[in-house]
Parts: C-alpha cells; sequence; structure tokens
C-alpha cells in the first residue's frame, strides 16, 4: 500500500505570481520590441527590474522554499539528479530539485544583467538609456550587443526551461505546473509543509524592490 498522502502548500503565492508575471513581461518585452514600441518597451523592463530584484529579497527573506539557502545545490547534486532523471518516481520533493535550482539562479542572473544592459542602450531605433550620456560610444554600443545577445540566451534558457517542465511530466510522471498555479502538492503525511512568509513582508520587498528600480531607471 503506498503511503498515505495529503495536500502541502510548497509554493508560496509571491513565488507563484512572480514566475508567472515573468512569463508574461516576457512575451510583452518580445513583442513590442517586434513592433517598435519602445516606450512600451522600456517600461516593460523596468517593472522586469523591480520584480528580479524584489525576487532576490525574497530568496533572503521569504517562505522556505523561496530561500536561496534552502535549495542551492552543488554541481555534483544537480549533476547526480540529472544522472537519475531516466527513472520514474513519484513526487516526493518540497521546491526546487538540485537541476531546477541552477535553473532558477541561472535565470535570475540572466534577467538581470538584461534589464542592466537594458539600461545603456543607445541605437537609431530604441529610446537612450538612462545610463548612456555617460558611457562612451564605444562602450554603449558594446552593451547594447550584449543586451541583444543575453535575450537569445534568455530565450533558449526558457526553451530549455519548458521542455525540462515537458520531460519530467513525460519521463519521470512528475507535475510541475499543477503545483505552481495552486501551490499545492500532494506529498506523504510524513512530510512536514515549509515555514510560509507574511504576505505583508511581501509587500514590503516588493515596495522596496520598485523604488530601487525607480531610482536606478530615473534617478542615477
Amino acid at each position: 500500500m503506498p503511503p498515505p498522502k495529503h495536500q502541502v502548500r510548497v509554493w508560496d503565492l509571491p513565488t507563484r505570481l512572480f514566475h508567472w508575471a515573468i512569463v508574461v513581461l516576457l512575451a510583452a518585452l518580445y513583442v513590442t520590441w517586434r513592433i517598435n514600441w519602445m516606450g512600451w518597451h522600456v517600461l516593460g523592463g523596468e517593472v522586469l527590474l523591480a520584480l528580479v530584484l524584489f525576487r532576490v529579497l525574497w530568496g533572503f527573506f521569504g517562505a522556505e522554499t523561496a530561500r536561496f539557502a534552502r535549495f542551492a545545490a552543488s554541481p555534483r547534486n544537480a549533476l547526480r539528479h540529472l544522472a537519475e532523471f531516466p527513472h520514474r518516481e513519484p513526487d516526493t520533493r518540497v521546491g526546487h530539485n538540485p537541476a531546477g535550482a541552477w535553473m532558477v539562479f541561472a535565470l535570475l542572473g540572466l534577467l538581470l544583467a538584461e534589464v542592466l544592459t537594458g539600461l545603456y542602450i543607445n541605437n537609431d531605433v530604441a529610446n537612450e538609456g538612462p545610463f548612456t550620456e555617460i558611457a562612451p560610444a564605444s562602450v554603449a554600443n558594446t552593451i547594447t550587443d550584449l543586451h541583444a545577445i543575453l535575450w537569445e540566451v534568455i530565450l533558449g534558457a526558457v526553451v530549455l526551461h519548458i521542455l525540462a517542465i515537458v520531460a519530467y511530466a513525460a519521463v519521470k510522471g512528475q507535475n510541475l505546473v499543477g503545483p505552481m498555479i495552486t501551490g499545492k502538492k500532494r506529498l506523504p503525511e510524513t512530510i512536514i509543509a515549509p515555514r510560509q512568509a507574511s504576505l505583508w513582508l511581501a509587500l514590503l520587498l516588493l515596495a522596496l524592490a520598485a523604488g530601487t528600480a525607480a531610482i536606478i531607471s530615473y534617478v542615477i
């Protein structure tokens, strides 16, 4: 007989909202870039900066499964996890697996680098970034090129992320999307629900992140 299970809240609301907001924002940034709505594109980039800064703060002060220290894994553990990937098994993990942890860090780093390079952009199509005037033309052009390259890398990482979700469902029989929508997962009764964090704390950190993004974008 399989062990009895119960519903466990593994993902808090701020983490889930951040995840899906990034999905919407990346789509919006792509569309506004393609149709040359650069005013909206810049606004989307500023919102993205605020959200990434919030997620960094939430990674230190947020819910247990959102904290970096909780899910950070060594490269050896990540490789071991990938080596065991072909084995079909029930999903009993609370939070990110070791490979998923590295994907989280990679995506956050790429997104942060993308929005920061966007602050310097200077070309004949896009609006000038707030730091463009203090950077030499050669530096600004290099950063502009880097901004475009990073975007392609982000798209590649997103595709890899989607393929991983499909592979986990097809090979291991694990649904990774459902818990990121509902926040809950059916786990053995022996597993204790992770500690949650206050939504007021999340709002405070979001306000701090938004203020910092505004200062970077409009003041500095």
